[in-house]
């Protein structure tokens, strides 16, 4: 992410699980981004216990999920829709990606980085909130069929 071109600083901070320690000096958070490793429930286990953690009102469009080594569903140990199920429950988008293959990687970075622009509001016209609703896929599956 920090490769890709940004017209504002950016810092990425990574963290194994919430809460973060406190500190003071600690810049604003604009996006918090939940990778989940599809191969590890652990993995998914983090995630869940690191959620309640995080402000209500950053799931206003401040939060995403991101699942990796979806490109492999043979090794995977959590299924894709346990994942959606979690997304759908914090009404947050849920990104899939194979971050072992380069062209995939890249792609994503692209797209999180103009995730983060939008959520810091460095986009005219576009909030947390509209980026919400457009990430919603209109085609997904009601809770009910996951």
């Amino acid at each position: 992410m920090l490769k890709e071109d940004c017209a504002s600083e950016m810092r990425v901070h990574l963290a194994k699980s919430l809460p973060l320690p406190s500190n003071v000096n600690r810049p604003r958070i604009d996006l918090v981004v939940f990778v989940i490793n599809l191969h590890s429930k652990y993995s998914l286990q983090n995630v869940e216990k690191s959620l309640c953690h995080l402000d209500a009102g950053f799931f206003l469009g401040k939060v995403c999920f991101l699942a990796t080594g979806a490109g492999q569903d043979s090794h995977c140990s959590i299924h894709r829709n346990t994942v959606r199920k979690l997304a759908h429950t914090y009404r947050s988008p849920l990104l899939f990606c194979d971050l072992e293959v380069d062209g995939f990687r890249a792609s994503m970075a692209q797209r999180l980085v103009r995730m983060l622009q939008i959520c810091a509001g460095h986009v005219p016209g576009v909030s947390a909130l509209n980026l919400l609703s457009l990430l919603r896929s209109p085609e997904s599956p009601p809770l009910e069929e996951l």
